[in-house]
């Protein structure tokens, strides 16, 4: 079958490379066009880009402000099938192109958490289960008929990095079996769209912890942003990024967001009737590090506040 893979960030790459290995003709691959960076304002592709271009594969550049110029060359390639996975919504004038049509490889269970941030909204809910699920795409977001899906568990430690990875593990494999049935003529079960659920995009002001909330919720919150972007709050007028946490307990009279204890080993911050442990983090302008180094070099731990 002649595919044309779409996707963008590192979480889309093993699945390209499992169709790359698979006996299908990867004819195109399609992702966001490349950005001047830094000094030298050199060329640089998303991760799927990069993959591309290592596998020799033909790159198309997604031009969004004159789609015609895409339609044309992937008109061009004569596909049979589109494969997408975390890139972005389709005009029905690209959907128009393949034989087949377009699959795409959604990072939840259908019909929960349709949208653009499914892995986090799992996350901040603190589910303990998500998974993939494989749909044909249609005009409306991520309401297609559904193919095949695939559960998977969240552990207590996970975070938006470690799950993805979990769901780029199994992606691969799924959109085989996917490509497979659809091939054998399987017809998709249509979703029940009485019972969805959103996940819109994360906002840049959800990355600011507000002490207010209970341990769970921040702790839910530091799970869903790390490694990046990172949930933050401010010390001592610096951004101080938190990339992992522990809910220490769930009693506390203390005012949220003061630092009630402050040792060798622990720093532990008062929440909402709560405590939360700080493990692992990131202050401006330094490396990540453990909590309990950062606290060995803090001479006066009596000056130490956060901005609420």
């Amino acid at each position: 079958m002649k595919i044309v893979f779409m996707g963008n960030p590192p979480i889309s790459c093993h699945l390209l490379n499992t169709l790359y290995k698979s006996k299908h003709d990867i004819v195109g691959v399609v992702s966001n066009r490349p950005k001047a960076m830094g000094r030298g304002k050199k060329l640089r592709f998303t991760a799927v880009g990069e993959l591309a271009n290592s596998l020799n594969i033909p790159f198309i550049s997604f031009n969004s402000e004159d789609e015609i110029v895409t339609k044309n060359e992937l008109q061009k390639l004569e596909p049979d099938l589109f494969v997408v996975m975390a890139f972005r919504i389709l005009s029905d004038s690209i959907l128009s192109i393949p034989i087949i049509g377009a699959i795409n490889i959604h990072t939840s269970l259908l019909p929960k958490y349709r949208g653009a941030a499914p892995i986090q909204h799992s996350l901040i809910n603190g589910d303990k289960k998500t998974g993939l699920t494989t749909f044909m795409i249609e005009s409306k977001v991520d309401a297609g008929g559904i193919i095949l899906q695939k559960e998977i568990q969240i552990n207590k430690e996970d975070t938006f990095g470690s799950l993805s990875v979990k769901m780029a593990n199994e992606s691969g494999k799924l959109t085989l079996e996917s490509i497979n049935k659809i091939e054998q003529g399987h017809k998709p079960i249509p979703q029940n769209n009485s019972d969805f659920t959103l996940a819109p995009k994360i906002l840049k002001s959800y990355y600011l912890i507000d002490w207010y909330k209970n341990a769970e919720s921040i702790h839910n919150q530091i799970r869903s942003l790390a490694p990046k972007p990172g949930a933050y709050t401010i010390i001592n007028k610096k951004r101080f990024k938190i990339l992992k946490s522990k809910v220490y307990s769930n009693d506390s009279s203390d005012d949220p967001g003061k630092i009630i204890n402050i040792n060798k080993e622990k720093l532990i911050i008062s929440c909402n009737k709560s405590l939360l442990e700080l493990v692992e983090i990131q202050v401006e302008g330094k490396k990540i590090m453990l909590a309990s180094d950062w606290i060995k070099g803090i001479q006066n731990p009596l000056k130490i506040s956060i901005s609420l």
